[in-house]
């Protein structure tokens, strides 16, 4: 997979599951008629958030984007629907693209090198990013959910 189709679909996926809370939240609180979409469209929410700020942060160690840009990509995922204007950004940009630099090019610090290790074996980079949004899940989890409580 390449960096600009990895990147295109998790900020896909966290525009959808934005969807998914969003009307989830006006059928329990307009219409009244059930939380159950707040339940589960929040919990896929929450993880699609981290799997983007993971994908955003390797993809940004990867294509070189200064701290800002990565900031700035990060922050996208605060506001609904603006990883899709963000991702659309660097793409027409060509911020993004079709190969991974760390893939022949020698890494360099400690991001570099981590990042270059998922490139080079996808299977098992695959498997530390699902253990590192999992590991991330769980601490959110423990904090506690947005606004502190429930309704």
């Amino acid at each position: 997979m390449s960096p600009k189709s990895l990147y295109r679909g998790v900020a896909r996926v966290e525009a959808v599951t934005w969807a998914m809370l969003i009307i989830g939240l006006v059928l329990k609180y307009v219409t009244e008629t059930t939380d159950l979409v707040v339940r589960v469209g929040g919990m896929l929410h929450g993880a699609a958030f981290l799997a983007y700020c993971v994908v955003t942060t390797f993809v940004a160690v990867d294509q070189k984007w200064g701290v800002g840009r990565w900031l700035v990509g990060v922050l996208s995922s605060i506001p609904p629907f603006l990883t899709l204007w963000f991702e659309h950004h660097v793409e027409k940009k060509q911020l993004v693209t079709d190969a991974w630099r760390l893939g022949n090019e020698p890494a360099r610090g400690p991001l570099e090198h981590a990042s270059a290790f998922v490139i080079r074996k996808p299977v098992q980079g695959a498997a530390v990013g699902v253990v590192l949004v999992a590991v991330l899940f769980v601490v959110a989890l423990m904090i506690g959910p947005p606004g502190g409580g429930s309704h």
